[in-house]
């Protein structure tokens, strides 16, 4: 045995704390946490094991992204493989073979006529590239007017200057300046009053969408460059589209000549119970923004898919120029590239992909028998994506929900906070045994914290 590899497996199984100052962790409370921290040494299927040896049930698939669960075999044997093989291959002027291979296989699973593929490294970079693209097209059509971008309040596009610029998550944008001009905001969709604990998409609300049409009246249609939402608000809440919302914004958009974007990071790669949401919802988009899911979360990777229409109007000028000057050194990387193929086999020979939609009432089942105990005040569920909304302690907002994170943890089970909203994205491999550990350990934590 590689004495390199004992070191490692022994460092891992150490019971020495780890120095904690250096690292300034992102959106972490970071003195709560080095106070207590919640070290994750070890993963493998549904579990991780903490730094006591603990079990850890994943109620959010990492970060909403190890769909396949943790430690996959023919993912991890990919990404050694690939390794030893090939470490990088630069993708400005060069490129390598697993990375057309990659492409093809996502454009396979995209809906019709979006079979363009540009690779990134992280949804926020998909998101800056999505909205570079849309704005270099309406330019490279003779349309350089149309500049603007529009967003939708809570949603959550990443953390770049563009992301937050169209996101519409007032804590990641106010510490940051004016941020990218040109940019407004169309209105969210949650509606307490008419929809709360509805079981699947809401009934009410696709008339919120008819807010582009004011915004067309405001900025007119010439300005507008794209509309960027989420087809499932997740980061926010898991804020679920009203029935016929999404494919008005579709009506709208083709109205005015605007495009849209489908931020599919959380609800790409079966999510929804099938490979996209736009393919769920019937709608599809112009340009649709992908990641986490496409590795498993092995490895950093984000994509953007487009119309082949979008990609066409680049393609012109001498051939030895290049058509869109933008990429990143690791967009392609040969160790995502493996990862990312692994991961579509796994989920094609496990049946991942659509496994949401045949869970989806059990899941939603044990999810609503939540209404009713203290402090909850919705339910919301689709495919294998849920939430449970509680009412805030007054002037602690975001504090009961964080107590209720807390308690999960410290019973085994992982779940994700923001604001007062727990949300859960388990990995597409869950037993319903495990939707019921996961629902019954939420229902202690909501009565203990009350």
């Amino acid at each position: 045995v590689d004495p390199a590899l004992m070191h490692a497996a022994e460092a891992i199984g150490s019971t020495a704390a780890p120095a904690l100052e250096a690292y300034w962790m992102p959106f972490t409370a970071n003195r709560q946490f080095k106070k207590a921290p919640r070290l994750l040494v070890r993963a493998e299927g549904m579990h991780y094991r903490d730094a006591d040896g603990r079990e850890v049930l994943d109620g959010v698939a990492g970060l909403w992204c190890v769909n396949a669960g943790h430690a996959r075999p023919r993912i991890v044997r990919a990404i050694q493989e690939q390794a030893a093989e090939m470490d990088f291959a630069p993708p400005f002027q060069m490129a390598h073979p697993k990375a057309f291979e990659l492409a093809e296989r996502v454009a396979t699973l995209a809906p019709a006529g979006m079979n363009k593929v540009f690779f990134t490294n992280s949804g926020s970079e998909a998101v800056e590239t999505a909205l570079k693209m849309a704005i270099a097209y309406h330019r490279m059509r003779g349309d350089a007017s149309r500049t603007r971008l529009i967003g939708r309040e809570r949603g959550y596009h990443g953390v770049n200057f563009g992301g937050i610029s169209v996101g519409g998550m007032v804590g990641n944008r106010k510490l940051f300046g004016s941020l990218l001009a040109g940019v407004d905001h169309i209105r969210h969709t949650h509606d307490l009053a008419r929809n709360a604990f509805s079981v699947g998409q809401p009934e009410h609300g696709a008339e919120l969408a008819d807010d582009l049409e004011r915004l067309v009246a405001l900025h007119d249609a010439s300005t507008i460059a794209a509309l960027i939402v989420e087809p499932i608000a997740g980061s926010t809440g898991v804020l679920l589209p009203p029935k016929g919302y999404l494919q008005r914004l579709r009506e709208i958009c083709d109205r005015h000549g605007i495009l849209l974007i489908f931020d599919e990071v959380i609800t790409g790669f079966g999510r929804t119970g099938s490979a996209f949401g736009a393919t769920t919802f019937g709608v599809t988009p112009d340009v649709m923004t992908l990641a986490k899911g496409i590795t498993n979360g092995c490895v950093p990777m984000g994509a953007v898919l487009a119309r082949q229409g979008i990609h066409d109007v680049f393609m012109n000028g001498p051939e030895h120029l290049v058509e869109f000057p933008h990429g990143y050194t690791y967009s392609s990387h040969p160790l995502a590239c493996a990862a990312g193929l692994a991961t579509l086999d796994t989920y094609a020979e496990e049946g991942l992909l659509t496994r949401a939609a045949q869970l989806q009432a059990d899941f939603g089942a044990a999810l609503h028998s939540l209404q009713g105990l203290p402090n909850v005040i919705d339910i919301r569920n689709f495919g294998l994506v849920g939430a449970v909304e509680l009412a805030p302690r007054a002037g602690e907002p975001g504090k009961r929900a964080f107590d209720v994170f807390l308690d999960c943890y410290e019973q085994g089970l992982m779940v994700r906070v923001t604001g007062d909203t727990v949300a859960l994205a388990p990995p597409l491999i869950i037993e319903p045994a495990q939707i019921g550990q996961i629902v019954q350990t939420l229902r202690g934590a909501i009565q203990r914290t009350a």
